[in-house]
């Protein structure tokens, strides 16, 4: 038996597992005329889920979105108010203009059930509190009604996760049936982990480590170009690349805090409020969860302020990993930093 390829973080991650699918991909697959290279049954595992962004040149990422994302799996939503305005390519998973079905995980694990009973979520936790050594606190996300729908391209790729407790710390496994190693592996990867440290923080327990399995890890075509930047910048290994530390969250962080940033969001997103860091200091959060907010501050001057430069006191008070992609995403709307 082969274990999971351990990195020390997501980065290190991407990097092999990007060489490993355009390098020695087993197959040239072309489902729905998304022509890729594939490798079927890949894994690997992070041994400090924590430490799951990235921060390579060739490869900016948008640190709003990933929070936004992550935040909507937590607020089991499946509307597309939230995730469609920091991404609007996400309208087109949409059958009827107002949901998304299919990849709306949080919907499947963090909503409660048409029968009133708890979620999937609340139940796993409930089952670990009980039996600390449970193998049983999975959270099942693909259905056998997603089978039903030739064609539609809003299907599930995350088949469920599952939560370990282990010797005082909380492991987690993933099961994809599919995932981009370009594009939805980052977004999926980062997601999930703050899932899984929000679950620890919930049960008392230290973070452990986390698996991601994959049936099918592909690469586009399309996105080869970009991938092997990606394998130039980390050629000499992604030690050698920038890296910042990662901010852990608080041990006490609770469902208020999620709703409080929740609700915040969509009076940043719609417009109704606008925060300096001080405002943003006087609320009832902890400053990892204050942070969070500035970024959406911060794309709420993107959006609403598109002929001027993001307020520079706001950038300043980010988290500074964060901080660092969000200067490499959106580089026109920064002033420059003065040289000391």
């Amino acid at each position: 038996m082969v274990a999971p390829a351990v990195f020390p973080s997501f980065q290190h991650a991407y990097a092999a597992v990007l060489r490993h699918v355009t390098e020695d991909y087993e197959f040239a697959n072309s489902a729905r005329d998304n022509d890729s290279h594939e490798v079927i049954g890949a894994s690997f595992r992070l041994t400090d889920p924590r430490q799951r962004a990235l921060y390579l040149m060739s490869r900016p990422v948008n640190p709003v979105y990933h929070h936004a994302e992550a935040l909507w799996y937590l607020g089991g939503l499946r509307n597309l108010d939230l995730i469609g305005h920091y991404a609007s390519r996400r309208r087109a998973d949409s059958r009827d203009g107002v949901t998304i079905d299919g990849s709306s995980y949080g919907a499947r694990i963090f909503a409660p059930r048409p029968d009133g009973a708890p979620s999937a979520f609340d139940q796993a936790l409930e089952l670990l509190k009980a039996e600390k050594d449970s193998k049983r606190a999975y959270l099942p996300v693909f259905e056998a009604r997603d089978l039903d729908e030739i064609g539609h391209p809003d299907l599930p790729c995350l088949v469920g996760l599952q939560l370990l407790a282990r010797d005082g710390r909380l492991h987690m496994v993933a099961y994809m049936r599919a995932n981009d190693a370009n594009r939805g592996l980052v977004c999926d990867v980062y997601s999930f982990t703050l899932i899984q440290e929000f679950a620890a923080a919930l049960l008392g327990l230290r973070l452990g480590s986390y698996t991601h399995h994959v049936g099918s890890m592909h690469v586009g075509l399309r996105d080869l170009d970009r991938a092997g930047k990606v394998l130039d910048e980390t050629a000499a290994g992604p030690d050698t690349t920038l890296r910042f530390a990662a901010p852990a969250m608080p041990a006490g962080t609770s469902w208020k805090h999620i709703r409080t940033v929740l609700e915040h969001e969509e009076l940043l997103r719609t417009n109704r409020v606008q925060y300096t860091p001080g405002d943003v200091a006087a609320l009832d959060l902890p400053l990892y969860w204050q942070r969070v907010l500035l970024l959406f501050e911060a794309h709420r001057q993107l959006v609403n302020r598109p002929a001027d430069q993001v307020d520079q006191r706001l950038l300043e008070a980010l988290e500074p990993g964060a901080r660092w992609q969000f200067e490499r995403r959106w580089p026109t709307r920064v002033a420059p930093r003065e040289v000391a």
